[in-house]
């Protein structure tokens, strides 16, 4: 048998298919199309309904659809700690297209090249090609729609589950599995009633059901029935009158029917992430989260007191949402048990935006009391630390719309008693603790050496200490640390003493703008005044935020208003001319260029290391903080959460001044984490970090953890100071002898 040789292989499209049937299925392929279509102008017209969007999400649209179509083809997301859902997702996406291009590819030659040009390509090798690629990728549709069954139905996966669950997500499973298990049965069907020519042994999968016909010899006329009637024994198929004919026109109608209901009701339901899912990744952000939308002088529609508020990134986002809970599983503030699920926020919305437009009665979008779409005590829970937009397969801007919902809580009053004391005194001091302005910089005191005042004289690093650093008992032996570290390296650098102020990064992502955009206003106005070529920050957050969101201030909107204390008019650094570092990138550039005298092999600690948040996912800054650990000759034995799957310390987005009943604290988790889960367990003897907020929590998370005899929390800078003493002390050791 030559099967690839056969220049005749081929098929009828409409095999049995009478010239009503022919004229009915296209009426119904019309209607189906304009159901679609319909649905499809539905979606896109409420989009525009939607407010405007603060960031560009159309420029270089080539370039935008290019790397989005990379990102959804190679799912990359999807295999983001997940093989499983990786594998599973890639099969079903693969399948789905292959199966989809196969159709267009039969359409283009019926109406096309054929019925214009006389040309027929569909046969042949191409034919006997086509077929094995489609069989192929039809199989590994089937197989993950199974894997997808499996996880749902039989492992029953507690990230799939919640209260957005409904039908609608078990008729879209099925109708997948239906449509791919009715294909290749058609399939079967159609090669058993044409009597199983050779060359169709390239459909493997429609051959083998093709197989089955014939074993259990299914009749292929429709004699079969008569010889029943007169007692001769056919397969039980005969003898029920049906013959492969018969069961092959089944099979093709009821596929087909399914098929065009499937089309036309994906803009109307689950189906419909197939394209705003593409959508939405084509209009992502790439600092989403990094930086978040201004709010206009005029307030014009930037909190959410409706829900026309949101912008129609906003509610793309929430149709983009396929319920799959990955952000749901990474979410802190979930495992905590804060009444907090990043994708029911997300959903709640959606939904109560299409109740709306289904003629419901309006509410309160967040409030206390449970009267609203969204409760307060929900918003006051998230930790602002993107692991939920990190997870997320499609690209959810979770942040924007959670932050325009604290706006909304901030300007409503509903913030927490404490939230509002930091508010006072960051208003009254400049610091988030109410203290003297004039006390900030007495944390150098102790030190052997002045600081140089960045005011008055030319330095390298303009350092922004922060107030942790300037105010905090544990956090000032840090600052001193790293003020050792620039001094040993023999780099100017200097401080703003009290002209330095709160940088009003968490502050923003719990809703008061506006005393941001004072504070903003005020360094920037301060720095102009300096002169440095770098900005080195202590905390990752006033490095996030002096990085990627000063430059996005608009400065002259506000200049004007009476109650802003600057007169700044400018954009700041908006093309990037100004490096801001954070300490452990500025350092690294020390060490590697020799500024520092370390060997390597000073300390001998085994240690593990957490990811700030705001350094690591938010700026991707994973290596710098590792090699300067390894510089001091620590063994570093990595969590098994870490770098951009890090578990936050539960102090972002407020949550360092506000008090929650958490069980367990996102700081014990961690900690414990470090001590039971990394290869050495209780072998570590210091857990490090590299953010005066962690340094706080994990502190707070060792006493009420009961970790307090079991491990050291460090900072990076006091294990590069204790290195370079021991590299001094082992220098004078050498010299002696």
């Amino acid at each position: 048998m030559n099967v690839i040789a056969q220049a005749n292989a081929g098929r009828e499209t409409y095999l049995g298919i009478s010239d009503v049937g022919y004229v009915l299925f296209y009426l119904l392929v019309a209607i189906t199309l304009a159901v679609f279509a319909y649905g499809v102008y539905l979606r896109f017209s409420r989009y525009t309904q939607g407010d405007d969007d603060p960031f560009a999400r159309l420029n270089d649209l080539p370039s935008r659809i290019v790397s989005s179509a990379k990102i959804v083809l190679s799912n990359e997301k999807q295999f983001n700690r997940d093989l499983y859902g990786g594998l599973m997702h890639s099969f079903i996406l693969w399948g789905f297209l292959t199966l989809f291009i196969a159709t267009l590819i039969i359409g283009f030659e019926q109406y096309t090249t054929e019925l214009i040009f006389g040309i027929v390509f569909w046969e042949g090798d191409f034919y006997l090609a086509y077929q094995f690629i489609v069989d192929a990728m039809g199989l590994l549709f089937v197989v993950g729609i199974g894997m997808a069954m499996y996880r749902r139905y039989w492992v029953r996966n507690h990230r799939l589950w919640g209260r957005h669950t409904s039908n609608e997500d078990d008729i879209f499973i099925w109708t997948l599995f239906a449509l791919g298990v009715g294909g290749f049965l058609l399939e079967g069907a159609r090669i058993y009633a044409t009597g199983m020519p050779d060359h169709e042994v390239v459909s493997f999968v429609g051959y083998g059901i093709a197989m089955v016909f014939q074993a259990i010899d299914v009749p292929t006329t429709g004699a079969a029935l008569e010889a029943t009637v007169n007692g001769v024994d056919y397969s039980a198929a005969g003898a029920l009158g049906y013959n492969a004919e018969t069961i092959h026109w089944l099979f093709w109608w009821s596929h087909s029917l399914l098929a065009l209901f499937f089309v036309a009701w994906i803009p109307y339901a689950k189906p419909f992430h197939m394209i705003s899912s593409f959508a939405n990744v084509v209009t992502r952000d790439e600092k989403a989260g990094a930086r978040l939308p201004n709010v206009p002088s005029d307030l014009d529609a930037t909190n959410a007191e409706s829900i026309d508020d949101f912008t129609w990134k906003e509610i793309l986002d929430q149709d983009a949402c396929t319920k799959c809970g990955r952000c749901s599983s990474v979410c802190p503030a979930k495992a905590s048990d804060r009444p907090l699920d990043p994708r029911n926020v997300i959903l709640d919305l959606k939904k109560y935006r299409e109740e709306l437009d289904d003629g419901g009665e309006e509410k309160p979008i967040i409030a206390d009391g449970g009267t609203s779409v969204i409760n307060t005590e929900t918003m006051e829970s998230c930790m602002a630390c993107m692991a939920c937009m990190d997870a997320c397969p499609v690209e959810i801007e979770h942040l924007q719309s959670f932050t325009r919902l604290n706006r909304q809580m901030t300007d409503q009053g509903d913030i927490a008693p404490s939230m509002q004391d930091v508010f006072q005194n960051v208003m009254q001091n400049g610091n988030t603790f109410g203290d003297s302005p004039r006390d900030r910089a007495d944390w150098a005191d102790e030190l052997e050496f002045d600081v140089a005042d960045a005011r008055e004289e030319e330095v390298d690093y303009l350092w922004y200490v922060g107030d942790y650093p300037s105010y905090d008992e544990r956090n000032k032996q840090v600052a001193r640390s790293l003020a050792t570290i620039l001094q040993e390296a023999d780099v100017s650098f200097g401080i703003l003493f009290e002209d330095e102020k709160y940088d009003g990064n968490d502050i923003r992502r719990v809703g008061e703008e506006f005393l941001y955009v004072e504070l903003a206003g005020h360094h920037v106005e301060t720095w102009e005044d300096c002169e440095f070529d770098k900005i080195v920050c202590t905390d990752p957050h006033s490095y996030n935020t002096f990085k990627n969101e000063y430059p996005e201030v608009d400065f002259e909107e506000f200049a004007d208003d009476p109650m802003m204390p600057f007169d700044y008019t400018d954009e700041w650094n908006a093309d990037g001319d100004i490096d801001v570092l954070h300490w452990t990138q500025a350092v690294e550039e020390l060490v590697q260029g020799g500024a520092l005298d370390l060997s390597g092999t000073e300390l001998d600690y085994t240690v593990t290391y957490h990811d700030p948040c705001h350094l690591g996912r938010y700026n991707d800054e994973y290596e710098a903080p590792r090699d300067l650990i390894r510089a001091t000759g620590c063994e570093l034995d990595e969590m098994p959460r870490n770098r951009d799957n890090s578990f936050c310390c539960g102090g972002g987005g407020g949550g360092l001044w506000m008090d929650f009943e958490e069980e367990p604290k996102p700081s014990e988790e961690r900690i414990r984490e470090a001590l039971e889960d990394t290869d050495a367990g209780a072998g570590v003897e210091k857990f490090v970090v590299a953010c005066p907020m962690c340094m706080t929590m994990y502190e707070d998370g060792r006493k009420t953890g009961g970790y307090e005899d079991d491990i050291e929390i460090v900072d990076i800078a006091e294990l590069v100071v204790e290195a370079i003493g021991a590299e001094e002390e082992a220098n004078l050791e050498v010299a002696a002898d």
